[in-house]
């Protein structure tokens, strides 16, 4: 997809952390249509639309801004801390790599 195919569905693949899944009764990775420009703004809006259990568990009701123990990854780069109005990387928007949506971690 490009710039100026901005009104093409993209179907995009997400991964969700074990305890999301469960609350959606999802088995695995999750494919949504998302229409252009595909952000990850566009996709969760996508996610809540087809799971509306899900509202509120990635992104505060309010604010829609992302939970703090949340992550964001695509192509192996946390894009967590990029605006959610960014586009995705071109191997997310055409389906061969999934966004990830994961549980911070930490250690030390």
């Amino acid at each position: 997809m490009t710039d100026k195919d901005e009104t093409a569905i993209a179907q995009v693949r997400v991964q969700l952390p074990y305890h999301l899944r469960n609350l959606a009764k999802i088995d695995g990775e999750v494919s949504l249509a998302v229409p252009g420009p595909v952000t990850v703004r566009a996709v969760l809006d996508a996610l809540e639309s087809r799971y509306p259990m899900l509202a509120g568990t990635i992104r505060d009701h309010g604010t829609l801004q992302r939970r703090p123990f949340l992550r964001f990854f695509a192509c192996a780069e946390d894009i967590s801390l990029v605006s959610p109005d960014n586009p995705l990387p071109d191997a997310v928007v055409q389906g061969r790599e999934p966004l990830l949506i994961i549980g911070a971690i930490a250690g030390g």
